[in-house]
């Protein structure tokens, strides 16, 4: 019988690197990183171009390409596109982020071959119907009315307004004339201008083969143009940090934001407030969780967050508590906040933070698609492939001093945008 009384032993985790990742040139110029691995006859290919808000010449055209790059092409409609995905049971997502538009294609090894033509076509003569392009400006105006109803949409749509500028790609903020003012050339010039080979990388994952390679070397290369890489140029808002109050009369609860503009991955800090963030409120154990939600019971989530994008980053908490518990709740925060500045974190609730974040490492690396991500990070990003090593070097390495240095100097409440959305 096993023994269940007494618990395994607990290891640390030593070395954690990427597999091996195999680049390739395609015909056309652009490079396809291979990650090849697994059991499973499965593959995912997943490619990835700059072309989200930084690049648009009108807002929300980067957002509203992506979302229409599958609903129709010069030899098929969107039924037909999506009759043949079922048939091979296959799927193609068009996840779309603020920097990037990606499209995300599984298949079966077996069927990768029958489906890269349905792909070609998307990739290279979408047609962008009049019809699909009034369905899409009607859907999100509908949805735009739901959300707008909710305080905690409100408040991350003001704090990073206020963060970063009401014109700025990242500060930016939609409303149902934003979409009525979209039309289809908006978004051929979208497409025009950003999907080119100069602006891509694919990356395939799986248990690939160099049949696979070639197949996607024939398709991409025909499919996307050759191209130059486009420029961005903007600058983030100059405004002195304050606090905003928006009423919401007939709410019970009242949702809090506090945050500031911070850096993007390649800045020499960010791994160590990656690390202080998880201990101040990333994670489940976090001092706001055990303050604010277990020994004041003022709310069900707190959380804070480190959020990088290619070209800039922030920082930001957020929680809902009852209207009569938001005064305490900033105190709390604020003092949080303080105590990282004045007490060096106790050796025990480093380790167990190191543990938890070495333990999600972990999960990064399990299987190929969990690689794949990874990778694709990087490569956006511009990071070097040993990056991933260096974050879990930095998380194992880290002090209590070099934690408390990184407080005093970026969670100063001077630095702090408030934002409270509320009855």
């Amino acid at each position: 019988m096993p023994d269940r009384t007494t618990p395994p032993p607990i290891r640390e985790v030593s070395t954690l690197r990427l597999p091996d990742i195999q680049e390739h040139r395609l015909d056309n110029g652009m490079p396809l990183y291979e990650i090849c691995m697994g059991t499973q006859d499965v593959i995912k290919l997943e490619l990835v171009f700059l072309a989200g808000r930084p690049f648009e010449k009108k807002q929300l055209a980067a957002r509203a390409t992506s979302s229409l790059l599958r609903e129709g092409t010069r030899s098929f409609s969107a039924a037909q596109i999506a009759e043949q995905l079922d048939f091979y049971g296959c799927s193609l997502s068009l996840p779309f982020n603020l920097d990037t538009s990606n499209i995300i294609l599984y298949s079966l090894n077996k069927h990768f071959g029958k489906l890269m033509p349905v792909l070609e076509e998307v990739l290279s003569a979408p047609s962008f119907p009049e019809s699909e392009l009034n369905a899409f400006i009607k859907r999100n105006q509908r949805r735009l009315e739901v959300d707008l109803a909710k305080n905690d949409i409100v408040a991350y749509r003001q704090i990073t307004e206020l963060i970063f500028g009401k014109a700025h790609p990242y500060g930016y903020n939609s409303f149902p004339e934003t979409y009525g003012a979209l039309r289809r050339d908006d978004l051929l010039e979208h497409f025009g201008r950003l999907y080119n080979s100069g602006n891509c990388m694919a990356f395939i994952s799986g248990r690939s083969s160099p049949g696979i390679i070639a197949m996607a070397n024939e398709y991409l290369s025909r499919a996307i143009p050759p191209g130059e890489p486009p420029r961005a140029s903007f600058q983030p808002s100059r405004e002195a940090p304050r606090t905003e109050k928006v009423k919401r009369p007939g709410t019970v609860q009242a949702a809090i934001r506090i945050g500031r503009r911070l850096f993007n991955r390649n800045h020499e800090d960010y791994l160590g407030m990656y690390v202080l963030n998880t201990i101040l409120g990333g994670y489940f154990g976090s001092r706001l969780m055990g303050n604010i939600r277990e020994e004041k019971g003022y709310t069900y989530n707190i959380y804070s967050t480190l959020d990088s994008m290619l070209y800039d980053g922030y920082f930001y908490v957020g929680t809902e508590v009852g209207n009569e518990f938001v005064e305490d709740t900033l105190r709390q925060i604020y003092f949080e906040m303080a105590r990282l500045q004045e007490e060096p974190v106790g050796e025990e609730e480093l380790a167990m933070v190191r543990n938890y974040l070495m333990g999600n490492f972990l999960t990064m690396l399990d299987g190929p698609f969990n690689v794949s991500e990874v990778v694709r990070t990087q490569v956006v990003e511009g990071l070097p492939m040993s990056y991933f090593g260096k974050m879990a070097e930095a998380v194992r390495n880290i002090t209590a001093g070099e934690l408390q240095r990184l407080a005093r100097q970026y969670l100063r409440r001077e630095d702090m945008w408030e934002v409270v959305v509320g009855g």
